[in-house]
């Protein structure tokens, strides 16, 4: 079942950027409210009222009832919260689309795994998912807080797509084909063994030291010829 919430917004009269910062100075957020053919209308909201609802809840699953002006609540959901590009706590804007009860809406509901997979238990690989979010069509009373996928029977180099789920009495429209999450082998640790060790080649110091032992034993040997023609 998806979370409830509530929300207190006053219609914003003023638009612009200057009129925006006004109110983010005063502790209010710009926000927008709109769906079902009614006309987009401006709102502000209390930033930190705000900021409680967002730290205690799960924004894409959570229906609010949003009170505009003290009238009558109407029921929507979080569409899109815009933050400052340097501190990710400021928000600068809300969209809110407005549901009804009675009308199937479009969201995307995070993905948990739960269980270990046969294939790390047992055999040491590592579970990767790819997938974190499914899109579904659904009532908005029936909107999950979250999809469990059990992957205990998942072995390695096997995955779970998007087929191998359902979604209580929801319409699941992400792709089929694509894959949520797979097993995949522990990299391979390249030990050397004995036998490599002594095939191994000399190391290019010893042949050039080798070499300038050669080289002064010629040296050696030119100058004891040069000495002998001396005395000669």
């Amino acid at each position: 079942m998806a979370q409830q919430a509530t929300l207190q917004a006053d219609t914003r009269k003023n638009a612009g950027k200057g009129a925006a910062r006004t109110h983010r100075k005063s502790g209010r957020v710009p926000a927008v409210i709109y769906g079902h053919d009614r006309a987009a209308e401006p709102l502000t909201i209390d930033s930190a009222a705000l900021s409680r609802l967002l730290s205690t809840t799960a924004v894409a699953t959570t229906i609010l009832d949003v009170t505009i002006d003290g009238r009558a609540p109407v029921k929507a959901l979080i569409r899109e919260i815009q933050r400052h590009p340097l501190r990710a706590t400021d928000i600068l804007h809300l969209d809110l689309y407005e549901v009804k009860a009675d009308e199937k809406i479009t969201v995307e509901v995070p993905i948990h795994l739960t269980g270990t997979a046969d294939g790390v238990r047992n055999h040491g690989g590592v579970m990767d998912q790819v997938m974190h979010k499914i899109e579904i069509r659904v009532f908005p009373a029936d909107i999950p807080e979250h999809v469990e996928v059990d992957v205990t029977n998942v072995a390695i180099g096997h995955s779970i797509f998007v087929r191998d789920i359902a979604v209580s009495k929801a319409e699941i429209l992400s792709l089929a084909d694509l894959p949520i999450c797979s097993v995949v082998a522990p990299r391979a640790e390249i030990v050397a063994t004995p036998e490599a060790v002594a095939e191994a080649p000399a190391e290019p110091e010893l042949i050039r030291k080798a070499k300038a032992e050669d080289e002064e034993a010629e040296e050696g040997g030119a100058g004891a010829k040069g000495e002998k023609k001396e005395k000669e």
